[in-house]
């Protein structure tokens, strides 16, 4: 497994894992992905065997961002380095790709100086296997709020580092 940055040659696999994961992750078009990179923090991938496997998209306060989850962080935080998506294919599920990227992020953000790491994680409909992924990260919630139109609560979470 390696963890490198994301690539132009990447995108399209990352739009396809982003698909695979929608129904937890707001759509991604390759007009969208391009943007985020351009405000991302940090975008990293797990590449296996030549195959990118998995990926995670981080974003830093003070960028011009519309996601509501990222809004309220920017309104309830000075500093913090926001999980924007992380993602692992469905045949990678449970073989350690996502502790590996958050690890990333924590060594980053420990490295910036960035006080806290802030994620939502979804109430209802709820996803309970994100919920122990995060609660083993030390995340804990700091807020809940509606989106996709009242459709979904989210909990908002935030672990200082």
């Amino acid at each position: 497994m390696i963890l490198r940055e994301v690539e132009s040659r990447d995108l399209d696999t990352v739009l396809e894992l982003n698909e695979e994961s929608v129904h937890f992750l707001s759509p991604l078009t390759m007009d969208k992905v391009r943007k985020l990179w351009g405000q991302s923090e940090m975008f990293n991938v797990v590449e296996c065997d030549g195959t990118v496997e998995a990926f995670v998209l981080t974003i830093r306060e003070g960028k011009d961002y519309d996601s509501l989850n990222y809004l309220w962080f920017s309104s309830n935080y000075e500093k913090f380095l926001y999980i924007d998506r992380v993602v692992v294919s469905g045949r990678m599920q449970g073989k350690g790709l996502g502790k590996m990227l958050y690890r990333s992020v924590f060594e980053h953000a420990k490295e910036t100086g960035v006080p806290f790491v802030t994620a939502e994680i979804d109430f209802n409909p709820p996803n309970p296997g994100s919920l122990r992924f995060h609660e083993g990260f030390g995340f804990k919630e700091v807020g809940r709020q509606a989106v996709a139109d009242g459709k979904k609560v989210v909990s908002l979470q935030a672990v200082q580092i």
